[in-house]
């Protein structure tokens, strides 16, 4: 789905940013007035959205309700045209609007009354040259090994440190080309595009369609390797490692703690499997369940965020280390991004292999690892830069 010009936007921040666009987008949803003809996931009136990971976090927390939207799943397609009589001011995203899906089973548009933007020929990304940010390989290491330290005393199980990369784009940059090279090299990811914040990410933080709620945890990983041999055991050691088996149960264990509440008989994967990307080998456990309260997707958003996953075990005492060893606001990396529907359903991804575009043509991408008894700090700080591959290669025409 891809989203032109804009009929509304919601900003939120703070501690209760999820539970305030939750409310807004349910008052929106109420006062919109739908017709959709296709009733696909993604049809009617949606909003794409990417919330800071921190309640403390300076990045604003976003839903972006497009004009137009452009769709396509299951071999269906349609063109949403969202005409706003918004209340724009208001404090609590209040509003009306009315949401128009029109399309067929075929590749065309047959009632279109709204243009839709010319296609054009994409260029060539603009190559970036990426330095260390904030965080220096040096100080990520003393971080990781303060944290095994903070494990070894038991005041926590897994702690997920990320560190930081920056890069410069000219004004007139267009990012379209570093998109497509991620949607392409990437196609099995979650490619997205909201507010200036960019990335392709494998793992779902948690989906809502018609009562039914699933989840795919990562954690766990290891480099691909350079040949049919070497890669076949590079996932075999993954799936035998303890360390590692370890990072992924603290993960899954969470996400199910979780969606108890909403979904009681909610379960995972009986064993993790290995997940096959360019770059990486993942331990990956699917989740599903079904909806016993009526929570929206944006509810269980706010229930699950954040997971072991990208934050740690126990998470309170995982985020205070995160906020002791990082030195620098995470903004919207390791946050959900997605969209929602009226009906409260969508789909939304835990922003990973991301970069946050500045108006100032600054380029912050972010990457984590995550620390258990276990590791090792330069294999951490190693993984870390296997994450940047995706966005660093995007952005290398």
């Amino acid at each position: 789905m891809v989203g032109f010009g804009t009929a509304l936007r919601l900003e939120f921040a703070g501690a209760s940013r999820f539970t305030n666009a939750s409310a807004a987008w349910r008052e929106v949803a109420s006062l919109a007035s739908v017709a959709d003809a296709v009733n696909v996931p993604g049809t009617g009136l949606i909003a794409f959205g990417t919330f800071a990971f921190a309640a403390g976090s300076a990045a604003t927390s976003v839903l972006h309700i497009p004009s137009i939207v452009v769709g396509r799943r299951h071999g269906r397609a349609w063109v949403t045209r969202i005409n706003p009589a918004l209340d724009a001011d208001s404090a609590t995203g209040a509003g009306t609007g009315t949401a128009t899906g029109t399309g067929t089973g075929r590749d065309a548009y047959t009632d279109l009354n709204t243009a839709l933007p010319l296609a054009r020929v994409l260029e060539a990304a603009q190559h970036v040259d990426f330095t260390p940010g904030t965080f220096t390989p040096e100080a990520f290491l003393a971080a990781v090994d303060t944290a095994i330290t903070a494990i070894a005393e038991q005041r926590v199980s897994k702690v997920v440190l990320a560190r930081d990369l920056v890069g410069r784009l000219s004004d007139a940059a267009d990012t379209a080309p570093t998109l497509c090279a991620l949607a392409t090299n990437y196609p099995d990811c979650w490619t997205f595009a909201v507010d200036d914040f960019i990335g392709s990410s494998p793992e779902t933080l948690v989906a809502v369609t018609e009562n039914t709620v699933t989840a795919r945890v990562l954690a766990g990983s290891a480099a691909r390797g350079t040949d049919a041999p070497t890669d076949q055991q590079a996932a075999i050691d993954l799936a035998t490692s303890t360390k590692d088996q370890d990072e992924h149960q603290y993960a899954v264990q969470s996400v199910l703690a979780a969606l108890r509440p909403h979904s009681p008989g909610v379960t995972a994967s009986e064993m993790p499997f290995t997940l096959r990307l360019p770059n990486l080998w993942h331990l990956a456990s699917d989740v599903e369940g079904t909806l016993s309260d009526g929570s929206t997707s944006l509810d269980l958003v706010d229930a699950l965020h954040p997971t072991a996953a990208v934050a740690g075990t126990p998470t309170p005492t995982a985020m205070a280390l995160i906020d002791e060893g990082e030195p620098f606001d995470r903004g919207r990396y390791a946050g959900p991004v997605g969209w929602v529907g009226a009906d409260g359903d969508g789909e939304w991804a835990i922003a990973l292999r991301c970069a946050q575009i500045e108006p100032n043509g600054l380029v912050r991408a972010y990457a984590g690892a995550g620390i258990v008894a276990e590791s090792i700090p330069v294999h951490e700080l190693a993984e870390t830069s296997l994450k940047f591959r995706p966005i660093i290669e995007a952005f290398t025409p």
